[in-house]
This record gives structure tokens, C-alpha cells and sequence, in this order.
């Protein structure tokens, strides 16, 4: 007689890729323009171009974030007075907590209520945000509590 265990609580193992639906306060998903991460109103037969978010729990509240099955990751990225979110060509699954170069993929993850919001761990104080008009690019901002961005997110998994 075999024993198999079938119901795992979801999201605490780690090392496991879940994708999960976003999307912002204002109802804008995630989609790719021209290999730039955008969120805007997607309706009809473009619904199917909705980016799942793929995440890689590090920690009860950390983890990588990418899309096309964790094959393009979000990254936060510093160069002179800059800091900008970017989508990198690198596995999921090949990144680690314990690396320094990999700390720039890392979100921490703060729910508030019914949303989520995403800071990045190699950017203190930067915060994933869609702009308040459409078809913009998903972004970071230092500034979450100013009404230009969005960095509230509903974030449900995929079912």
C-alpha cells in the first residue's frame, strides 16, 4: 500500500516555483511590450497576453519574481544616481539567497490588508509600482506614499 502525501500547505517549501496573477489596485495586469514589463487594461481576446508572475519563496516573506516560467526575472538595478526595475534573462532556479550578485532579484513581500506590496531587497525603500495611466512600465519608486504610483497589488495564485 503505497502512502502518498496530498495536500501540502502551499507556498512554504522552498525551492518551488508558483505562478501567481497580479494586478493593480486600479485592476491593470502585467503584460510585455516590446520585452519591457507594462500593466495596463487588457480586454477581450488580449487577456490572453497576461503575464503570470512567477515566485520562488526564499523565505516567509522573500522571494525572486519572474515571468515565462521563471525564465526572465525582475531585478532592481543601480547605475549612478538611477535605479531602475529590469527584466533579466537568468533561471529562476539558478538563483540563491545566499549570493550577493543574486540579492538584486530579491523582493520582500508586505501584505496590508487584501494587498501586497514588493520592496526591494537590494534597494531599501523601493518599491514595485505601476504609473496611475496605462500601458506604462511596471517600475520601482522610493515614494509609496505619494498618489503618482501604484504599489498596491492584489497577488493571488494561480489556479
Amino acid at each position: 500500500m503505497a502512502s502518498e502525501v496530498t495536500c501540502r500547505p502551499s507556498g512554504r517549501r522552498p525551492g518551488k516555483m508558483q505562478a501567481f496573477r497580479i494586478w493593480d489596485i486600479n485592476q491593470k495586469t502585467f503584460y510585455l511590450r516590446n520585452n519591457q514589463l507594462v500593466a495596463g487594461y487588457l480586454q477581450g481576446p488580449n487577456t490572453k497576453l497576461e503575464e503570470k508572475i512567477d515566485v520562488m519563496p526564499i523565505d516567509p516573506h522573500a522571494m525572486f519574481l519572474g515571468i515565462h516560467g521563471g525564465k526572465l526575472c525582475l531585478s532592481c538595478v543601480k547605475s549612478a544616481n538611477d535605479i531602475r526595475l529590469q527584466l533579466e534573462a537568468v533561471n529562476i532556479t539558478d538563483l540563491s539567497k545566499n549570493k550577493e550578485q543574486d540579492k538584486r532579484f530579491t523582493f520582500i513581500r508586505s501584505d496590508n490588508g487584501p494587498t501586497t506590496s514588493f520592496e526591494s531587497a537590494a534597494c531599501p525603500g523601493w518599491f514595485l509600482c505601476t504609473a496611475l495611466e496605462a500601458d506604462q512600465p511596471v517600475s520601482l519608486t522610493n515614494t509609496p506614499e505619494k498618489d503618482i504610483m501604484v504599489t498596491k497589488f492584489y497577488f493571488q495564485e494561480d489556479q
